[in-house]
């Protein structure tokens, strides 16, 4: 990511690349956009207000207006507000001169201690991929599609994944997702990694039979803290599954057990051709 010229201290403007290993398909996966805008914007919260350096996105509130491509892209960043506990910021993504995604974006202090109280999030969810997780590899449908997983290690589980059996099931799926070596070691990539991880999921309709290009419309993702070294567990399930839109939620768990990071989306169904 490199600062243009044009930037002011009112408004920073970087230009990125995005690989196309960041892809489902053909075009750049959701998570990975919000995480690449978060970045942005931390940069140039860093650069404009070092006195708040310790500060990091905790709330990413993401409008997705067109679907970007694997490529060269711009991101603008406007700061809102900086306080001492607060900061508000907003990134665009840009791609050949239009602004194909928004993020409101909210700064703060991450925790950092244990949770006062926790519930068991993860269930029967094992920390690690069990030997019958299915790995996104060449013998995965999900690993020819989900590129993402050239640039980290992914596995679903079978057992929700009923889509994959050619059955039907509840729109509930669980995966795990690990970040290469240098990535986990790296504070700040590992957690935007989580960021990223909480858009993972396939779309849960795929359950009920629901199969094709899911756009997600709108999305809010929180970051709590930054996750522990080891596989992150997703959890994702819909409350309602309607003619036109569905409603997803993710969890993401560290190898501790706790929640690194969360989101909220409303997608629309995909529709037969």
């Amino acid at each position: 990511m490199t600062e243009l010229d044009s930037a002011t201290p009112e408004l920073g403007r970087f230009s990125g690349l995005i690989e196309p290993t960041w892809t489902i398909g053909n075009k750049v996966h959701g998570g990975t956009i919000v995480a690449g805008s978060a970045a942005a914007a931390t940069e140039w919260l860093r650069r404009t207000a070092p006195e708040q350096a310790g500060m990091f996105p905790i709330s990413a509130s993401t409008d997705f207006l067109g679907a970007p491509d694997p490529g060269e892209v711009e991101y603008e960043v406007r700061l809102r507000k900086v306080g001492r506990q607060i900061a508000l910021a907003d990134a665009s993504l840009i791609q050949n001169g239009r602004t194909l995604v928004r993020t409101a974006l909210t700064f703060s202090h991450l925790d950092e201690a244990d949770p006062q109280y926790a519930d068991d999030h993860a269930g029967d969810m094992p920390t690690e991929p069990p030997a019958d997780a299915l790995a996104y590899d060449e013998r995965n449908p999900m690993g020819k599609l989900v590129h993402v997983a050239q640039g980290s290690s992914v596995a679903i589980d079978p057992k929700w994944a009923c889509f994959l059996s050619g059955e039907k099931s509840e729109p509930r799926l669980r995966l795990w997702i690990r970040p290469f070596d240098g990535d986990e070691q790296d504070p700040d990539v590992s957690a935007f990694f989580a960021m990223m991880s909480a858009d993972m999921s396939p779309p849960v309709p795929m359950n009920l039979g629901h199969f094709g290009w899911a756009p997600t419309v709108q999305m809010t993702t929180y970051l709590r803290r930054r996750p522990a070294p080891g596989w992150l567990r997703v959890i994702a399930h819909s409350r309602e599954v309607g003619h036109r839109m569905f409603d997803e939620d993710q969890l993401v768990i560290d190898s501790t057990g706790a929640i690194v990071a969360q989101s909220r989306q409303l997608a629309l169904i995909p529709q037969p051709r």
